[in-house]
């Protein structure tokens, strides 16, 4: 896999952490340049040092806060016009919103999770699209949830939004697909994040038990009775990132052990 990245260059967002941090990890093991893009400025120092310039690689990083998208479309356009190389890969990865019943959600609850797992998907891909089309290739690769194949009891809000972006993507791959650019959704099963330890805390508030004991039935809820690792993760996003997936696109794809029911 690793020529299919030489002279590639990925936006990853959201990648100081969990399953957006192992993506362009893994991206720059195999060659590929990287862009991370968070919005904690030591977190981004910290993860740059962290990936593989064997290549010779030259990563670079931009702040941003994919909860102001007004302030994200200006800073992505600017960093597009002031680029020198073209854009490939676009992984577009940001935190979902907190956990609880759909009809107690406030209504701004659901217009900041729209804002910043959709419009800000709509922002990044605006802004790549052009370059990627110029070069008649891209890959744009979405981190969802495998909520959108069958919802998760207690994440309201998320499960609503998220059905939405899966829908975008599908949209998107259509007019893209042209142009020679590709455009799937990841959708994670219950994965070993800093997220997923918040839901399990929450969850374990609710039914008056541990976190840990929340973990283990979530365990016993996949094919695989075990929990899934950001790097299992990241090796589908790095695959379909790959000149390998050229005919893949418009596709929801579960990486999720085999989740049985809810």
């Amino acid at each position: 896999m690793k020529n299919s990245f030489f002279n590639k260059h990925a936006l990853v967002c959201g990648s100081t952490d969990g399953i957006g941090k192992e993506s362009a990890i893994q991206l720059a093991k195999n060659g590929c340049e990287v862009t991370l893009i968070s919005r904690n400025e030591k977190k981004l120092i910290k993860t740059l040092g962290e990936l593989s310039t064997k290549e010779n690689q030259s990563h670079s990083f931009l702040v941003a806060d994919f909860n102001q998208t007004l302030l994200l479309e200006k800073k992505i356009c600017d960093y597009v016009q002031n680029l020198n190389k073209p854009i490939h890969i676009l992984v577009n990865n940001s935190g979902g919103p907190k956990g609880g019943s759909l009809l107690e959600a406030g209504l701004d609850e659901f217009r900041q999770t729209f804002e910043r797992l959709l419009i800000a998907n709509q922002i990044m891909a605006q802004a790549v699209a052009p370059i990627m089309k110029k070069n008649n290739y891209g890959r744009i690769i979405n981190i969802i949830s495998t909520s959108v194949k069958q919802v998760i009891p207690g994440l309201g809000v998320s499960n609503t939004i998220r059905g939405s972006v899966a829908q975008w993507a599908k949209t998107l791959a259509i007019e893209l697909g042209p142009f020679g650019i590709s455009v799937n959704n990841i959708l994670p099963g219950y994965t070993t994040t800093k997220r997923l330890q918040e839901i399990a805390t929450n969850k374990a508030d609710e039914l008056n038990i541990t976190p840990d004991e929340v973990m283990k039935l979530w365990e016993q809820k996949t094919t695989l009775k075990r929990l899934g690792t950001p790097s299992e993760i990241a090796n589908v996003i790095t695959f379909l990132s790959s000149e390998k997936s050229s005919y893949i696109t418009g596709q929801n794809i579960s990486v999720d052990g085999g989740r049985l029911g809810v």
